[in-house]
């Protein structure tokens, strides 16, 4: 599975803040990240009985990202951040996007001025003022059928600018929905759909949320599920997919008929979603349950039903769940234990409580999925003893 991570070119590598190691070639890139992800591993209490093969993902394959844009003196600006700095690097391509985001970029500039040209007009006391959108950011999600965006800027949506939104949706062949939020933690409004954004996660068509959580690039995602169909083997029952977000999981799990998959997150919006494409898909072995595992982590009544659990919680780590599983009893144990990380400083530390726990560290593979950056995730195997 181990790939050679040919880095492209860019002129904006020096400056942007993005990559920080493009400059290296491909085997010196590869042997610093081993290295460091080797490094983090040290601190485990006891070390895997083997490590997978790493598997680097290719350049050019991001199917979501981030811009920022600013308008000053008439010019609009739209990238990312400078190394260490608040400033955009204007960018007109960006190698480590996947080619369809990287070819919808004009018509999202030209969208953006337009809509920094449009007045507000806002009431200071008895005063009417005009003021104009100077900043923002734009969120770009490629979909199997076309590019998903959602503007990000505090200022409210009159008429005018839906009137422009929607006639750059109409026109556009790539576009199929603009959506807009004023804040980051807020969710997004659909502004135009003209089809709804669908994903194929292990042969199911699914529907994304405007603004919803998903694996960076499509082949990580496939790599990432290989690996957790890997270290489940023959295994086979009542399986957890704890923080499953929309399901990426989930559905390749609920394939083998013999599984029932028990779906745990705490995102309304994403579990709405999820429960519409397993109905739409007349999938009958997933349950839903919504429940924040931060703060109300399955118990060992629950815990103890499950011949498997996988589990993928954001960067800080799941503690308060791994505690749980780890305080279960010899005869109550879950046969195996498939943790995926985004961050391999908070794996140690809940792998640590496993270990303590009485679980066995079986095998971990890291994933380079953000290339050119100090990033790095891991699927890891533990069983009970």
């Amino acid at each position: 599975m181990l790939k050679i991570c040919n880095m492209e070119a860019c002129s904006y590598a020096e400056i942007c803040g993005g990559c920080l190691y493009r400059g290296e070639s491909p085997e010196n890139y590869q042997k610093r990240k081993e290295e460091a992800f080797r490094r983090v591993m040290a601190s485990l209490k006891k070390q895997p009985e083997q490590y997978g093969n790493p598997v680097f993902i290719p350049d050019g394959t991001r199917r979501r990202a981030s811009l920022a844009f600013r308008r000053h003196k008439g010019k609009l600006v739209l990238g990312f951040n400078m190394r260490k700095s608040a400033e955009i690097v204007d960018i007109q391509k960006c190698c480590l996007l996947a080619p369809q985001l990287n070819a919808v970029l004009p018509e999202v500039r030209d969208l953006l001025a337009e809509l920094c040209s449009l007045p507000f007009s806002e009431k200071k006391g008895r005063k009417i003022q005009q003021t104009f959108l100077t900043a923002g950011d734009v969120w770009l999600c490629q979909a199997d059928n076309g590019i998903d965006l959602v503007l990000e800027f505090d200022g409210e949506l009159d008429l005018s600018r839906r009137m422009v939104i929607f006639e750059k949706a109409q026109n556009s062949e790539k576009i199929i929905r603009i959506s807009h939020r004023r804040r980051n933690n807020e969710t997004p409004e659909p502004v135009v759909e003209k089809f709804p954004p669908l994903v194929d996660i292990a042969g199911v068509n699914v529907y994304i949320p405007a603004g919803c959580f998903m694996q960076a690039s499509g082949e990580a995602e496939r790599v990432l599920i290989g690996l957790v169909l890997k270290y489940l083997g023959n295994t086979e029952g009542n399986i957890a997919d704890l923080f499953c977000g929309m399901g990426t999981f989930s559905y390749p799990l609920s394939r083998n008929i013999r599984n029932k998959i028990t779906a745990v997150d705490s995102s309304a919006e994403l579990l709405n979603a999820f429960a519409k494409s397993i109905h739409k898909n007349m999938i009958p072995n997933i349950e839903i349950k919504n429940k924040n595992l931060f703060k109300y982590p399955l118990d060992e009544n629950e815990l103890k039903n499950f011949t498997a659990i996988v589990f993928d919680p954001p960067r800080a780590g799941a503690s308060a769940q791994v505690a749980k599983m780890a305080a279960l009893s010899p005869d109550s144990r879950t046969q195996k234990i498939i943790a995926v990380s985004c961050n391999p400083e908070s794996f140690v530390n809940d792998a640590n409580v496993l270990l303590e726990g009485g679980y066995c560290l079986k095998e971990i593979t890291m994933v380079d999925q953000f290339i050119c950056s100090n990033h790095m995730e891991l699927v890891a195997l533990f069983s009970k003893q």
